[in-house]
């Protein structure tokens, strides 16, 4: 019999994989859970307790829709950032607002410049509405902004993608010197700036962008500092022409009713915010501690995890990261060379990083064993 389902053309193009394999799934490949769950940069010191709360109140009524317009919660972005509420958009984490934002700008064929090896969802997104990717190097284990706009001039890009600070390699800008740099950014070309990560690092990172300038869209995200990444929630700031846009074809119910709550009450706790970033502070001290202590060498990061240099190549470091996640630590590794030469740890517990520390050791002498 033929096979009655009938795929688009570019669908049938792409390959049934998501950009990263989830934990689960890992754990139910080796038929045992992680003892430590250090790969997906999650805030294992969880959400403030008021939003937990908030939660849980909400579950009651967990049978209406969410608020469609997520308006409750775009006011307060608005006024925390000190923008109009038409300069807010609320999304299903940095990840579904991308997927927004691709398909508005991105047609098959249209080109959109990336850093080769930076967060793979967006080359996922441009993949699926058609678009071409052209890639340019890190620079140092940084992102080059100028090299980026250089390369989006060259080939005419309908948008470009920055995180700062940076996932995969922790490192960052200052906010200040990526606006300067966008006196370089050709006409008609977007910036996506990816800002999941600025509530960890050193003040400054954030990117003083006008909010009516139409050259920067700036993502923000719940899932990190706020501790809710399985709420997914995240905000897109841009000016209001933009963010308008979204209504043409977001899922106006994406957003649920919980998840709405628990972000309006993380956002009000700054207490619990000043809390998380001191413990993420201190679990990156004892990561490069560790790292150290094995002769390894930790990054700087302004996030919520360490890139460790292994000292080989990638395929040392996969041997590492192999070695770590058949001893129950998951932690990931960058995709691309050279920065595929380091592992990536996420923050964790002292219990975490205790069994973390463990595993290091005796996952390092296995890979060397094996050259």
């Amino acid at each position: 019999m033929k096979d009655p389902v009938r795929l688009t053309r570019l669908a049938e193009t792409l390959p049934s994989t998501v950009p990263f394999v989830g934990p689960e799934t890992q754990e139910r490949q080796r038929g045992a859970p992680f003892i430590g769950r250090l790969g997906a940069n999650e805030n294992v010191f969880g959400p403030s307790p008021k939003a937990i709360t908030a939660m849980q109140k909400a579950a009651a009524e967990i049978w209406q829709y969410g608020d469609p317009e997520s308006h409750d919660l775009r006011h307060a972005l608005a006024a925390k950032h000190g923008l109009g509420f038409d300069s807010v958009m609320v999304g299903e984490g940095i990840d579904g607002l991308l997927g927004y934002l691709v398909r508005l700008i991105v047609e098959p064929g249209d080109a959109v410049v990336t850093s080769d090896g930076a967060y793979p969802t967006f080359n996922y997104h441009v993949a699926g509405f058609g678009g071409v990717l052209h890639k340019v190097p890190y620079r140092d284990d940084y992102e080059d902004p100028k090299a980026l706009f250089a390369k989006a001039a060259e080939v005419g890009a309908k948008l470009v993608y920055l995180a700062n600070p940076d996932n995969p390699m922790g490192s960052w800008h200052r906010g200040a010197d990526i606006v300067a740099a966008l006196d370089h950014l050709p006409d008609g070309c977007l910036l996506v700036l990816d800002e999941a990560y600025v509530e960890c690092a050193p003040e400054g990172t954030a990117a003083p962008v006008a909010a009516d300038d139409p050259r920067v869209i700036r993502m923000r995200t719940f899932s990190k500092v706020y501790g809710l990444a399985g709420a997914r929630v995240g905000y897109a700031l841009a000016a209001p022409a933009l963010i308008d846009a979204f209504h043409k074809i977001r899922n106006h119910f994406g957003m649920n009713r919980a998840a709405q709550a628990a972000a309006l009450a993380a956002l009000a706790d700054d207490d619990w915010l000043a809390h998380v970033q001191t413990e993420i502070r201190g679990a990156r001290a004892r990561i490069n501690q560790i790292a150290q202590e094995n002769g390894l060498t930790p990054l700087p990061s302004a996030t919520n995890f360490v890139a460790i240099d292994c000292g080989g190549d990638g395929a040392f470091a996969k041997a590492v990261l192999d070695g770590l996640v058949a001893r129950g630590i998951f932690v990931r590794m960058p995709f691309a060379a050279p920065q595929n030469r380091c592992i990536r740890v996420s923050c964790g517990t002292e219990e975490n990083l205790d069994a973390f520390a463990h595993a290091l050791p005796l996952a390092l002498k296995e890979a060397q064993d094996r050259q």
